[in-house]
């Protein structure tokens, strides 16, 4: 078995915006970041030694602009087939992420205002549907595709055999990015206690590391914690009717996994 490397590769600031390089056998890309930064990604992961005309597969762990917008791009350039789970088809398939969106706290209320979070990008369509667990050892990485909804319903992380989590937004550090190593929400939940529940599984799964969308990774007991204090904090809300989420149903964990289209 090859060992497996976690590479982040930033399209904002140091990390406040991350997609990430998985290394084994052979290259997967996880996510594509904002729109205009294909070239950029390519660069970077030909600077990790990499040929981007290598890579195996791109994985999208979410349909939010800031995830996919530069994943067509990215296609035409690496050739790589692009996969993301179906209950995200909407947004992948019309280049916009769902409205209306559901802030989470101040940072997410005041994103909202910007013209810049409701633009549409580059359409997206995944040559690779995903409904469930599905193995990514065929693209040559020992690691999972593992769906957990909540952030949006078609949330899904990557788990390699060797226990660290590429966790999309499932979690992330404290506004954006910039202050590393405090777990915190992203600035939007579809489903704030669903998206709790897919954190908790994941970490029941004992990762070493978790490696988010917004800022550097994270300590696993460190996020434990947080989601103790999380949870309680969504149960108070909830009780008082003030916890927004979306009524559309989140996808299963136990579908099959499909191959490619």
């Amino acid at each position: 078995m090859s060992h497996t490397k976690i590479i982040a590769m930033p399209v904002l600031g140091k990390h406040a915006i991350n997609t990430y390089l998985v290394l084994g056998r052979r290259a997967v890309i996880v996510d594509a970041g904002t729109p205009g930064n294909g070239r950029r990604i390519y660069d970077q992961v030909a600077q990790h030694g990499v040929d981007p005309q290598d890579i195996a597969l791109i994985v999208l762990t979410h349909g939010h602009i800031d995830h996919f917008g530069s994943a067509t791009e990215l296609h035409r350039l690496t050739g790589a087939p692009v996969a993301g789970h179906v209950a995200d088809l909407g947004p992948y398939s019309t280049g916009r992420s769902r409205r209306p969106y559901l802030p989470t706290g101040t940072m997410g209320r005041l994103m909202n205002r910007s013209k810049a979070m409701h633009v549409t990008v580059e359409r997206v369509e995944p040559d690779v549907l995903v409904r469930g667990e599905m193995s990514l050892s065929d693209y040559g990485v020992e690691a999972r595709i593992m769906p957990t909804p909540g952030h949006t319903a078609g949330s899904v992380s990557v788990l390699t055999d060797a226990g660290d989590l590429v966790a999309g937004d499932l979690v992330a550090n404290s506004f954006m990015g910039l202050i590393t190593g405090r777990p915190a929400n992203p600035p939007f939940h579809d489903d704030p206690l669903r998206n709790l529940a897919s954190l908790r599984e994941m970490l029941a799964l004992k990762p070493t590391r978790l490696h988010v969308g917004h800022g550097t990774a994270l300590d696993p007991d460190r996020v434990r914690q947080w989601a103790d204090r999380e949870e309680h904090r969504l149960r108070k809300l909830a009780a008082k009717g003030r916890l927004p989420r979306r009524t559309e149903p989140a996808s299963s964990h136990t579908e099959p996994t499909t191959g490619a289209r």
